[in-house]
């Protein structure tokens, strides 16, 4: 029995090995099944992507950084070289080459963003690879594990959409990208696309906002500062915590150290150093406020793009702000400094005698007349603290009153050979019928009386005789007078309704003018009858070099030299012994014209020197009367007396001909205008040895009969 006992335990033994090694041999071939399955569908699957990145994904691969513009902030330059304004698009940055970039911000950048950077080739498969298993054993949805040359890519593409298929994308377009580009290549692209926090786009504007540095002035301790920046701009930035940035500060410069970009000594010395922070943490960041010169520069630079590129305002405004443009401008920093310092203190601008509780206003433009460079201007009184105020130099346009005569009347008429520095007409009241008009019915007033007898043009332009100026107009002519006006002295503000005898007299013009087209046409009289175009800036270039836009002098000749030299010689006078008077000043020659318009709501004074001209213009915004003596002149003084600061002393030329002793277009054997004065015509000013007027020069215009003749004769202007 215990024989067939054991017998029946070996074949139960046997059995149950042999149903063991069937189960072991059943797994082992699942297993062996599977793994084959998933091979083969790995296989599959790594064919099936391959066709679709073939298929789909090729041309989303193909990344060039020629494809891509990053915007950047345009500069404007004084007419040195040095920085007057950065334009801030909807991006501020301002691009900065490699050579310029320092070697401890590009190593504290790949310590802490991509330490395997220079040995991989745009993807570091082992921070992908710990990615993948974050996605799927950890459930989490941020990827990670992106390069700096992923970053790069994602920052100029704009796609930050959490999916496979995207960082799938961008893992292939990594591999391409560094096929075409080095590693200085995509460091100097991603320290200037990066965001910095604080409006700061590229590591120029960080650098400038945080240290007020440029990139290459940096320490190790602020390049591991705002390196730090990068990962949470807002969290990590000093002015939202100083403590956030400095425990991310000592982050970076720990890698470094380990990673052996720096040694233990240069770890501790910028662990240790202070960081001085260009504001404090809870100061609020300001608004950059343009000067009126460069908003009067942004206003002409925009209308030149429109011009030249053929795009309408919005896009020329985009082109400026974000196109990174270096802008060349005519801006002369010690004159716009003696301008600044004089027009922002309102105490030289005191309210003016019973008239309006209104601050006084005034505007300025100075030129250069021989190249048209306007050198400096200010558009109004007071500091200027916000961006797109009213630029009264430019922007606004007033009644120049009797600073139009050397421009409307006495300029053409000497141009024409009609009258000379001698001639002599009648100065009388309208009702002493003394002198009569052939074209129109309006008779002037002066506010000076009169001399009730003749009168030289000379005196008449010194005293600003309004009674003078009309019957000069009248032998002229209108038309005359008004192209004159637009066509050589560069006025763009006429209309029809100026075709009058009191806007071309007197200055009363409808829409009046600007304080820079005055300064322009005034330099006519400067640069010996040359008209020059008035130009801001001379040059836009882009961030290669490559010009935008040239703004070369343009010049014409508007009149003749001698009828400038006479004109000028007058204006001369009109400063030492006329209505002038007080704007000479000591070391110089200086000449020029007051102007007031009705009312004396408007008072200006353009003058000239053998150097420059300036055009000033005062008032109130709201027009009430300027019944102060003329403070146009003070001003003009004030500021020109120290911009000639230094400068030799010149003169004007003298005239080549100054004219004979005659009556207004006759002579003194037969007078004309009639009756014959009774008086004696007093002394000319003028050198007796003098030359009439050549014998082909025209008598006068004559026109038709004016269409808009008033009914009534207009109140005259100051």
């Amino acid at each position: 029995m215990p024989k067939d006992n054991n017998k029946k335990a070996e074949r139960a033994v046997r059995a149950a090995g042999g149903a063991v090694g069937g189960a072991l041999g059943l797994a082992l071939k699942i297993i062996i099944t599977v793994i084959l399955v998933l091979l083969t569908t790995m296989l599959l699957f790594v064919c099936i992507f391959a066709f679709y990145v073939k298929t789909s994904l090729v041309d989303e691969l193909d990344i060039s950084l020629d494809d891509f513009s990053l915007s950047e902030s345009s500069t404007v330059y004084d007419s040195s070289g040095a920085v007057i304004a950065t334009l801030k698009g909807s991006e501020n940055r301002i691009w900065v080459d490699y050579e310029d970039i320092p070697e401890d911000l590009e190593h504290a950048l790949v310590a802490i963003e991509d330490k395997r950077f220079y040995e991989h080739k745009g993807v570091d498969w082992y921070r992908t690879v710990g990615a993948v298993f974050n996605m799927f054993l950890g459930m989490r949805d941020n990827f990670g594990g992106s390069t700096i040359t992923q970053q790069l890519i994602k920052n100029l593409t704009g796609e930050n959409e959490v999916t496979v298929q995207r960082k799938l994308v961008e893992i292939f377009r990594a591999l391409e990208f560094e096929k075409k580009y080095d590693k200085e290549e995509i460091i100097e692209w991603y320290l200037n696309a990066v965001y910095f926090g604080e409006g700061c786009n590229g590591i120029y504007t960080a650098a400038q906002t945080y240290f007020g540095k440029e990139p290459s002035e940096l320490t190790l301790a602020e390049c591991a500062s705002i390196v730090g920046i990068v990962n949470l701009p807002t969290y990590y930035s000093p002015y939202y915590s100083v403590e956030n940035n400095k425990e991310r500060q000592e982050t970076v410069l720990r890698e470094m150290y380990e990673q052996g970009y720096i040694d233990y000594e240069r770890y501790t010395q910028a662990k240790n150093e202070e960081l001085h922070f260009q504001r404090s943490v809870n100061e609020v960041a300001t608004q950059s406020i343009y000067s009126y010169y460069v908003e009067a520069v942004i206003d002409d630079v925009i209308a030149d793009l429109m011009e030249v590129r053929g795009v309408n305002y919005d896009t020329a405004e985009t082109l400026l702000y974000s196109g990174g443009y270096h802008i060349q401008t005519c801006y002369d920093s010690r004159i716009q400094g003696i301008v600044d310092a004089y027009y922002e203190n309102t105490d030289n601008f005191p309210s003016v005698y019973h008239s309006t509780d209104q601050q006084l206003q005034s505007a300025i433009v100075i030129m250069d007349p021989y190249t048209g460079d306007i050198k400096a201007m200010s558009g109004g009184v007071g500091e200027k603290n916000a961006n797109l105020v009213l630029n009264r130099a430019t922007d606004t346009t007033r009644a120049p009153g009797s600073s139009i005569k050397p421009l409307s009347v006495y300029g053409p008429a000497f141009d024409l050979g009609l009258i000379t520095q001698n001639t002599l007409v009648m100065d009388a009241s309208p009702e002493s019928g003394k002198y009569t008009l052939e074209h129109f019915s309006f008779y002037p007033t002066n506010t000076d009386g009169y001399a009730y007898g003749p009168i030289t043009i000379r005196q008449g332009l010194i005293a600003s005789k309004n009674t003078v100026a009309v019957q000069i107009l009248d032998k002229l002519g209108l038309g005359t007078s008004y192209s004159y006006l637009e066509d050589k002295f560069g006025i763009t503000t006429l209309v029809d309704a100026d075709y009058n005898p009191s806007p071309l007299a007197l200055g009363e013009l409808t829409y009046g003018v600007s304080v820079r087209e005055m300064a322009q046409a005034y330099c006519v009289y400067a640069n010996n009858g040359v008209f020059s175009e008035s130009r801001t800036y001379t040059q836009v270039t882009d961030a290669h070099g490559n010009i935008v836009l040239d703004n070369p002098i343009e010049q014409r000749d508007a009149i003749k030299p001698n009828t400038a030299y006479n004109v000028v010689d007058m204006m001369v006078g009109s400063v030492t012994s006329g209505t002038s008077g007080g704007a000479g000043f000591y070391g110089m020659e200086v000449a020029g014209k007051t102007g007031s318009s009705g009312d004396n709501h408007d008072r200006w004074f353009c003058g000239l020197t053998p150097y420059y001209v300036a055009a000033v213009w005062t008032g109130y915004d709201i027009p009430a009367g300027v019944t102060w003596t003329n403070p146009a002149i003070g001003i003009w003084r004030n500021i020109m007396q120290q911009v000639h600061e230094g400068l030799e002393y010149r003169a004007f030329p003298d005239p080549t001909s100054y004219g004979g002793d005659t009556m207004i277009f006759g002579d003194l054997t037969s007078p004309s205008p009639s009756p014959t004065p009774s008086d004696e015509p007093e002394e000319s000013e003028a050198p007796e040895e003098s030359v009439q007027p050549s014998d082909d020069a025209p008598l006068y215009t004559m026109l038709p009969e004016d269409p808009a003749e008033p009914d009534e004769p207009l109140e005259p202007a100051a």
